[in-house]
């Protein structure tokens, strides 16, 4: 039981210094920039000087878009009749 849970407090510390070390500093000013020089967002100051980031394009969805469905032409013909 003693490794058990050892070897489960040595997997949280560690992915912790992954965190730690990967997740957290991609989440700063330096993406921020790389998305900018791409085109895909723009820096705005307001009146009262503060800056702000929005995007300029709408991010890509994970979900596809569906196919257009054309119908082939019907062959009878439809009038509207007056009332």
């Amino acid at each position: 039981m003693q490794i058990f849970l050892t070897g489960m407090l040595f997997g949280v510390m560690t992915m912790a210094a992954v965190t730690m070390l990967f997740a957290i500093p991609a989440n700063n000013f330096h993406w921020q920039m790389e998305i900018y020089n791409r085109g895909g967002a723009a820096w705005t100051v307001d009146k009262a000087g503060h800056v702000g980031w929005k995007w300029m394009v709408e991010p890509k969805t994970d979900i596809p878009h569906q196919k257009q469905v054309t119908t082939p032409a019907s062959a009878v013909k439809v009038r509207a009749e007056k009332l």
